[in-house]
């Protein structure tokens, strides 16, 4: 029996090279002899940011001074089930120390390996590797003017972009989708096709993202590890599903009234929040938002925002 889920929570802390702190569990502790992010179980009657200031004074020594949540994740492992409470440390005082004799490190991002961490920090990783603009290409009157839209959005900083085209027929897709991979890495952007994920590795992209249609039919990951897979969710059942597939971020839509669908009943913050925090992923806010809703959405349990309008030629 899993028992009752055990609220931890958690901080990413970086130093001023940007490197992240990270500590070893004991091995007589569960998951002991992994890397974690420091933190601990949080107190009754204590909120999640007053818990993460006094663990972080008790295991590292160390003053809090602001933090800011970055991704809720609940995981059940066979003997227990916790949600990990994750939050991102802005300002702190001190020099941070092994308080409780547990070994510490400092390591860049792209040397943090997933393998090395509990499974229930493993969405930490890709939740910290993730841009909090997501770009969902939109259309143009031709490949020119597309991909001068492409090229004017990664100026403007859009590092994720979801190459959507449902207009192209699959070859022609392939086409385009080959010049906006090369545009996009040049760049440093990484793209996601809105298709097969065989065409994939075909064109060099990044990831795959699924619709509704293809989420259903998948019953785990349809491509390798280190490639990144969205799906889009609307409901319940769908983040489920794209818990099942195991899908490394989604899009839950639609949050806000729609130019697009105006008939289309919105979820509202109030719901998207209790949706995400079934999520065990990255979650982005679509649908009526924009740029100034990140604070928003974050606020609310979510990654970022997702947007076409928004981001697209704008």
């Amino acid at each position: 029996m899993r028992g009752e889920m055990v609220h931890v929570v958690a901080a990413v802390i970086r130093n001023r090279a940007g490197e992240i702190l990270t500590t070893m569990r004991h091995d007589h502790l569960h998951q002991g002899g992994l890397w974690e992010f420091p933190g601990g179980k949080l107190e009754r009657d204590e909120s999640p940011l007053d818990g993460v200031k006094r663990e972080l004074r008790e295991e590292l020594n160390i003053v809090v001074g602001a933090a800011t949540p970055l991704i809720q994740v609940p995981h059940h492992y066979p003997d227990r089930s916790v949600l990990l409470d994750i939050w991102e440390v802005m300002a702190y005082q001190g020099e941070p120390v092994g308080a409780e004799g547990q070994p510490l490190r400092w390591t860049p991002l792209a040397g943090l390996r997933s393998s090395e961490f509990p499974a229930a920090d493993r969405p930490v990783l890709t939740a910290l590797r993730l841009p909090q603009r997501y770009l969902i290409t939109g259309k143009a009157e031709d490949e020119t003017g597309f991909m001068a839209k492409l090229e004017d959005a990664m100026k403007q900083g859009i590092q994720l972009i979801q190459f959507r085209a449902p207009e192209l027929a699959p070859e022609p897709y392939l086409e385009r989708a080959e010049k906006v991979v090369e545009m996009a890495h040049q760049a440093g952007a990484r793209v996601l096709l809105n298709g097969d994920p065989a065409w994939v590795e075909r064109v060099g992209a990044d990831g795959i993202h699924l619709n509704g249609h293809r989420l259903s039919e998948l019953t785990g990951r349809p491509l390798r590890e280190g490639l990144l897979i969205s799906a889009s969710c609307h409901n319940e059942r769908e983040l489920e599903q794209a818990a099942v597939v195991g899908v490394d971020f989604a899009v839950l839509s639609a949050v806000l009234p729609t130019k697009s669908h105006p008939d289309r009943e919105p979820l509202g913050w109030g719901r998207f929040s209790e949706l995400v925090a079934a999520a065990p992923y990255p979650v982005y806010a679509l649908g009526g938002v924009d740029q100034s809703h990140i604070g928003q959405a974050r606020q609310n349990g979510g990654h970022g925002v997702a947007a076409i309008r928004a981001f697209w030629g704008g």
